[in-house]
């Protein structure tokens, strides 16, 4: 039985999906009724509610708190702080010492947005927890279900892509990789517990925002035209995505920040062991799989 935060987003949905597949139990926290779903018990309540963690974590063999707040600048301290430090709380007082914790690779450069920083000041509190702990930083995750990647699609379909700074490069990981490492950490032991990952796709110093795009094109069938931003037009397409969406804006001043920060590659010292997860899903195959399932499920 493992405890699972977040479970109705986007990573946290291809968990329970993984999970299902590898025959694992889970109890999964929800602020809202769910779906019935097997091998699934939802636990009514959110990162605040004490009695519900309490009762998520009763009798789990370890706790994968995937939750947080990504664009909600008002609620980064509260979601990401708060929120991971009632979980931990709640895991000890249940008795459940192992602790995944799904961080972000933005918390590597905590002073570039109040996100990145946010998440930093949970994985001191996940560090100095006593429990048995791993921590994730993932870089960009695509995948089904995605709403952030979601927005280069539907761009590319349009023909025109915006990106970052010319000089940029980033790593990023399909969801499903992301959900096999989770489920691959649980054991813990020697290489595992106490440290912190920066898993990836495999490929060698990420992508530059050019050959990103182009790959995302190539998969929706088309050739884009690439124009790369200067961190003021970002700022500027920011202050517009927020006048037209409002709170619903997925391009928000927090992340031009990071956005604009040219290294945004894991580290080739923090990558998983080799002989307990390596990526399986190819970028470009994972990248038009990904078109397919927006089309089939009428995003785009």
């Amino acid at each position: 039985m493992l405890a699972v935060t977040g479970a109705t987003g986007f990573v946290g949905q291809a968990l329970l999906d993984r999970a299902a597949h590898e025959g694992a139990a889970i109890r999964a926290l929800a602020r809202k009724t769910q779906t019935p779903r097997e091998h699934v018990t939802w636990v009514a309540g959110d990162l605040d509610a004490q009695a519900a963690l309490r009762q998520l974590m009763r009798g789990a063999e370890a706790v994968i708190h995937v939750a947080g707040v990504v664009n909600d600048a008002s609620a980064f301290e509260s979601g990401n702080v708060t929120g991971t430090l009632n979980v931990i709380e709640a895991a000890k007082a249940e008795g459940v010492s192992r602790f995944i914790h799904v961080s972000s690779l933005s918390a590597r450069e905590p002073e570039l947005s109040a996100y990145g920083a946010s998440k930093a000041r949970a994985e001191k509190l996940v560090m100095a927890s006593g429990l048995d702990w791993t921590i994730v930083r993932p870089p960009g995750i695509y995948g089904p279900r995605d709403v952030d990647y979601f927005e280069m699609f539907r761009l590319a379909r349009w023909g025109v892509m915006p990106v970052p700074p010319k000089e940029g490069r980033a790593s990023i990981i399909h969801v499903d990789d992301l959900a096999r490492l989770l489920l691959a950490l649980v054991p813990g032991g020697e290489g595992v517990s106490f440290q912190t990952f920066e898993p990836d796709d495999g490929r060698p110093n990420g992508w530059s925002h050019y050959e990103l795009a182009r790959a995302v094109g190539w998969a929706m069938g088309r050739r884009p035209w690439v124009v790369h931003l200067s961190r003021a037009s970002l700022e500027r397409a920011a202050r517009a995505d927020r006048l037209v969406r409002g709170k619903k804006a997925r391009l928000t001043a927090d992340r031009v920040g990071y956005m604009s920060h040219p290294d945004w590659v894991v580290s080739r010292g923090q990558r998983p062991p080799e002989a307990l997860w390596q990526p399986r899903i190819p970028t470009r195959e994972g990248l038009k799989a990904t078109a397919q399932w927006y089309r089939d499920n009428g995003w785009i």
